[in-house]
């Protein structure tokens, strides 16, 4: 379809959501780029090629009880009536018990530990009336992490608790995928950062997905508004070409105004223009050079929409990230939901603890239905997503509710 085209005709066809994003994820590679990290930073990174255990843990034997380090052999005939007296000394020895408290190193010469509760004690004298086993209450070495064990493989999102593991088998860094490289071009000739005058609009779109990006697992390259002015809008896509993504806000549709998919094009391709999806049908996708180019629609709601469906996902990809569905929670709407057949609809709601006879968790629909009106997702609790074979929800009806806004 020509410019020309595109402006005179408006949309002819929507692709369905779960298609394009799979043209998304098609056009998206994995980084391959690592860096080494220490520790202390390494929380919520994710693993490059694998790690294995420097050394074992514990290390040495230790004490797994509070109590006294025997020669087991020593206790096999202790009994309640004939109990076996033990010399506590400083090392273990035929005859002599030392005492040891739980982690302290299993004492030359001793194989066992007879816990505290279990013996008299008389000055120097230790009573033992049962008898133990070789290896009874000793933790021996590599109980916990064996040396050379696998401890975690390519791709693995790193946990504080994987961490400490990894400064216990004897790290003090790690080797990581660098976060994918996310440039957010804002666009818009009305756009300013501060001080609007009429006509002119607070740029919002591109800090908020800016933001999520970093939540998302990405490192934004956050860019000054670009005027929608062809060559300015080619050269700013062209300058961050070295990026894994570029995502711009704004000018994805088929006004006069709308140049972004004429400029990607020209690049490269815009393989989808138009999402059977509401609020943010506009939105356009491509790739240039290799790099995948999401250009967002310009009102909030549709540029938020998009992201979670389309840029998350090239995220996770590109950053070796499982992903991952929302969570989410039944409720039952407080009034109907209405849906276009062949759409995915997106209903922001507001949650509560129901009252009366039914009980339960309520979801009740925001007010304002326009894709313009941040303060519909900014204030909502999560959204309902009604599939394309539905026409709606009734009012009263169970259904799930996405927490859209998570962290992993």
């Amino acid at each position: 379809m020509t410019e020309d085209d595109r402006h005179r005709t408006g949309f002819t066809e929507y692709t369905r959501t779960a298609a394009a994003r799979e043209q998304v994820l098609a056009a998206t590679e994995p980084v391959s780029r690592t860096e080494r990290m220490s520790l202390f930073e390494a929380d919520e990174r994710v693993v490059a090629g694998g790690i294995d255990a420097n050394r074992a843990v514990p290390h040495y034997e230790r004490a797994a009880m509070d109590g006294f380090a025997v020669r087991a052999v020593e206790t096999f005939e202790a009994d309640e009536r004939a109990p076996v007296s033990f010399e506590i000394a400083e090392t273990v020895s035929p005859g002599t018990a030392t005492r040891v408290h739980t982690g302290s190193e299993l004492p030359e010469g001793a194989d066992a530990v007879v816990m505290v509760e279990d013996v008299a004690v008389s000055g120097d004298e230790l009573v033992v009336s049962s008898a133990v086993p070789e290896g009874a209450n000793v933790g021996p070495i590599g109980e916990d992490v064996e040396a050379g064990q696998k401890l975690f493989g390519d791709g693995h999102r790193l946990r504080p608790s994987d961490v400490g593991l990894l400064k216990a088998v004897g790290f003090d860094e790690v080797g990581v995928y660098e976060r994918p490289r996310v440039s957010v071009l804002p666009t818009g000739e009305e756009l300013v950062q501060a001080d609007p005058n009429p006509g002119e609009i607070i740029e919002t779109n591109g800090q908020t997905v800016s933001q999520y990006v970093r939540r998302w697992g990405g490192e934004p390259t956050y860019r000054d508004i670009v005027t929608d002015d062809p060559e300015r809008l080619r050269a700013a896509i062209e300058r961050d070409l070295d990026h894994d993504i570029v995502v711009t806000t704004g000018g994805s549709s088929v006004g006069e105004r709308d140049l972004l998919p004429d400029v990607v094009d020209e690049l490269g391709e815009v393989f989808v223009h138009g999402v059977a999806l509401k609020p943010g049908h506009p939105v356009a996708l491509g790739v240039v050079e290799e790099t995948p180019v999401l250009m967002l629609p310009g009102y909030p709601v549709a540029c938020i929409v998009n992201a979670v469906q389309f840029l998350r996902p090239a995220i996770e990809l590109a950053g070796h990230l499982p992903h991952r569905s929302p969570p989410t929670t039944e409720a039952r709407l407080t009034r109907k939901i209405p849906s276009e057949p062949g759409v995915r609809t997106f209903a922001r709601v507001q949650m509560a603890d129901g009252g009366g006879s039914e009980g339960g968790t309520t979801a009740t629909p925001t007010r304002a239905k326009g894709a313009g009106v941040l303060s519909s997702v900014a204030l909502a609790d999560g959204w309902v997503v009604v599939p394309e074979e539905r026409e709606g929800y009734a009012g009263g009806e169970t259904v799930a509710v996405e927490t859209w806004e998570w962290s992993r």
